[in-house]
């Protein structure tokens, strides 16, 4: 007989809670999310809104916000920094409702542009649909701004292919929901993980412009400056664009009044260079850095201040 002593049983113990906990979790989600697709989406969204920004302020997370805006914003009165702080909670509900609903919210169409939720200007379909018809491979990045995940739907509506780097939810059940969600109109998806550069090059290779976030805390990452403090990016952008010399855009949403959303596409930043003539990795991501810093001073209250973007 092999005798299992209280610190291995209690390990195993452990483990088997967690898994029970996390499954219980994982169908939870699952069954939310298709209960709150049976809702209304704009009443949803409404609901949600007005909920997280009565309970928002009464999470950890806020005192992380708190701090972030106090030190981007030293200006700014502890009662300007709360009226963000409640747009960040109104915007986070909501784009979590949203999320159930992506493929009903994206109603454009290029007959009746401007007539449904998302609006667009004739300046940045142009450079969508140039880079369509290019055929080359190309880099685009985004931030968590407003409802983030609207920018590859727009993408794959206008017949733009694109592989999307994502990172899957850690419960097995919500990452197989949220992929079902996601594929129904994003291109070819991504998960992050070992990996990931490979198929990432590989669909730049096949001439697929990528996707990417760029504007969360990376440990192993290179230092850049955000709102005037030193943090640390991922620096795979650059790097691809380096090997694959080709361009890159930025692209971002914009929360409007009536449930609509503006999705903005950029001509391709001038990144920046060594004296051997490569794109130089630090430069170029402190270029990109200073596009999201810009677009989140235009609507701060659409931004995800709630993580700590500086360690």
């Amino acid at each position: 007989m092999i005798h299992i002593g209280p610190n291995r049983f209690s390990v195993r113990l452990a483990l088997r809670m967690k898994a029970a906990i996390d499954a219980g979790a994982g169908h939870l989600a699952v069954f939310l999310l298709n209960l709150v697709r049976r809702l209304d989406p704009d009443r949803s969204a409404d609901f949600a809104g007005r909920l997280m920004r009565r309970i928002g302020p009464l999470m950890p997370e806020h005192r992380t916000g708190r701090a972030n805006l106090a030190a981007a914003y030293p200006e700014k009165t502890p009662d300007e920094i709360e009226t963000i702080l409640r747009g960040v909670w109104d915007n986070l509900g909501r784009t979590g409702v949203e999320f159930a609903h992506l493929d009903r919210l994206w109603d454009y169409d290029l007959t009746r542009q401007r007539m449904g939720r998302i609006e667009d200007s004739d300046q940045d379909l142009d450079r969508i649909l140039r880079l369509r018809d290019s055929g080359r491979p190309a880099l685009v990045f985004a931030a968590h701004l407003a409802n983030w995940e609207l920018s590859a739907l727009a993408a794959t509506a206008l017949g733009l292919d694109v592989a999307v780097l994502y990172r899957a939810p850690n419960l097995g059940d919500v990452a197989a929901a949220v992929n079902r969600i996601r594929s129904r109109g994003m291109g070819t998806l991504i998960p992050t993980g070992p990996d990931a550069v490979i198929k990432v090059a590989a669909a730049l290779e096949h001439g697929t412009p990528v996707a990417l976030l760029v504007d969360q805390h990376f440990t192993q990452g290179i230092e850049v400056e955000f709102f005037g403090r030193r943090c640390k990016v991922n620096p795979m952008i650059a790097r691809l664009a380096r090997n694959f010399e080709c361009p890159i855009h930025g692209t971002r949403v914009i929360r409007r009044p009536g449930h609509r959303f503006r999705v903005t596409f950029s001509e391709p930043i001038t990144p920046t260079r060594a004296r051997d003539g490569r794109i130089d990795i630090a430069g170029t991501m402190q270029a990109i850095t200073n596009v999201v810093e810009g677009w989140v001073r235009e609507h701060p209250e659409q931004w995800l201040w709630l993580h700590r973007r500086w360690r």
